[in-house]
């Protein structure tokens, strides 16, 4: 049987999540010939253990240490034998049959990369489409690289959108763009390194495509005490794809939102 589409899922400590992701992957992959693929970062909560005895037919990769989620992506991809891949996050349950989502991404050769509507743990819409950062919305912290729109209100007319870059909990792109692209930067270990994966995508001229008509739920994990690593993603970011006054302007209004961050919490404000 020939893989057509590789899922590569990181975990680390995910033991909670695991069978409700892979039994929405199961239960939505039934018309594509797949495999599952998990990369583990050193877990120490069995996650590996229940993989191996519930879901043998799971790929169980697992590192000796904690690599982060960019490099444990590279590892898996690597391994996979499809020549489609969906990067998705341990965390999550995909709500509907991804064959359409797959054949939209096949019907173009000029998309790089599809994503889908996020939802949270009550089925509220999260945005997952933003606007790559530039000297105006990065002096935004708050609401730095949010659409505005069908995007801010989550009510969409359209079947499809041309966005500049997708969170990295839900992607499918083929494998050649993945190689094509050197996959995720190993400079980045958590967070960012999906905008500059994208970012990487469309300098090449690739279309990064959001299909609001499939969803999944993401039991999003970030908390305010993650800033730095944010923040630091950011700074990678600016100097990799910033240039001239652009980066000087771009630096500055980060630095700030870093020292706002830091005043806030030293004084505990919201």
């Amino acid at each position: 049987m020939n893989i057509e589409l590789s899922v590569i899922i990181i975990n680390y400590n995910g033991l909670q999540f695991l069978q409700n992701c892979f039994d929405s992957l199961i239960q939505n992959l039934n018309e594509i010939n797949h495999e599952i693929i998990v990369f583990d970062n050193n877990s120490v909560d069995e996650s590996t253990v229940f993989i191996k005895e519930k879901y043998p037919n799971v790929i169980c990769i697992q590192s000796k240490q904690n690599l982060g989620f960019g490099v444990g992506n590279n590892r898996a991809v690597a391994a996979a034998q499809g020549d489609y891949l969906l990067l998705i996050n341990n965390d999550t349950i995909v709500l509907d049959a991804l064959k359409p989502v797959l054949e939209h991404l096949k019907s173009d050769n000029s998309i790089g990369v599809v994503g889908i509507k996020m939802l949270n743990k009550n089925k509220e819409y999260l945005q997952s489409s933003r606007k790559f950062p530039n000297p105006r919305n990065m002096f935004q912290m708050k609401n730095m690289l949010r659409l505005e729109n069908e995007f801010k209100s989550g009510i969409f007319i359209k079947n499809s959108y041309e966005v500049d870059w997708m969170t990295g909990s839900f992607l499918m792109l083929s494998k050649q763009t993945y190689q094509e692209i050197g996959g995720f930067d190993n400079d980045y270990f958590m967070y960012v390194e999906d905008v500059d994966f994208c970012k990487k995508i469309a300098e090449l001229g690739y279309k990064r495509i959001f299909l609001p008509a499939f969803s999944y739920i993401h039991f999003v994990g970030f908390s305010n005490s993650k800033n730095p690593q944010l923040i630091k993603g950011y700074e990678i970011y600016i100097d990799k794809h910033c240039t001239g006054i652009n980066k000087f302007i771009c630096q500055c209004a980060l630095k700030t939102n870093k020292y706002i961050k830091i005043f806030k919490t030293t004084l505990k404000i919201e």
